[in-house]
């Protein structure tokens, strides 16, 4: 287990924490106006492709030689690659410039794929937002959710990883990103009540 680190790099990394400040901050006051099955629907959609992703990051560990046991069955997978020294970042240095290149490709398609179902989710621009980090939030949990059930990694909070390659290797602990998708969760959801309570108000008031 990995010692506790505040800090990830570059410095700017560090600013991730404000995102869910800065949704609560910017939705609570008017509300969102989304409903339960919006959330619902892309909940659903993001934890399958958190999976997805992970399941990407499994054939590339097993491909550069970093997975022992997957060539057993998933029970073995588990055992052995829980046992073994795995690090992001000795994938991502030992990685070839041309899958290097369709790494940054493929997050920059995935980054593509949350903005087209946050833009098909809703109308206003206020609700896109929400619906991109709520979606963005949900994947990025269920993308370490299936690699811990497939490869028990990351076997800790303090665990390093490089979160993201766009435009520069993002290096942190995965703590940072499951406080930050947490916190993004919690602003929309409070926003989305704080909907739901003023509509009931009004409904109640137009009936007296």
């Amino acid at each position: 287990m990995s010692a506790f680190k505040l800090f990830a790099t570059p410095w700017w990394v560090n600013l991730l924490a404000l995102v869910p400040v800065i949704a609560f901050l910017a939705f609570r006051r008017r509300g969102l106006a989304l409903s339960g099955s919006q959330l619902l629907i892309a909940t659903l959609f993001g934890v399958a492709f958190g999976f997805v992703e992970a399941a990407a990051v499994v054939y590339l560990r097993a491909a550069l030689g970093y997975l022992p046991g997957y060539m057993g069955t998933l029970a073995d997978l588990i055992r052995q690659s829980s046992a073994a020294a795995y690090r992001q970042a000795q994938t991502l240095g030992n990685l070839p410039r041309g899958l290097l290149a369709i790494e940054v490709a493929r997050e920059a398609a995935t980054i593509v794929m949350l903005a087209t179902l946050a833009l098909l989710c809703a109308k206003r621009a206020r609700e896109r937002w929400a619906m991109f980090l709520w979606v963005f939030a949900i994947w990025d949990l269920s993308y370490y959710a299936g690699l811990w059930l497939t490869t028990r990694w990351p076997e800790a909070l303090t665990t390093p990883d490089v979160l993201f390659l766009i435009p520069v290797p993002w290096l942190a602990q995965v703590w940072l990103a499951y406080l930050t998708s947490g916190l993004t969760i919690a602003a929309v959801l409070c926003s989305v009540r704080r909907a739901d309570t003023r509509a009931r108000r009004r409904s109640a008031s137009a009936t007296q």
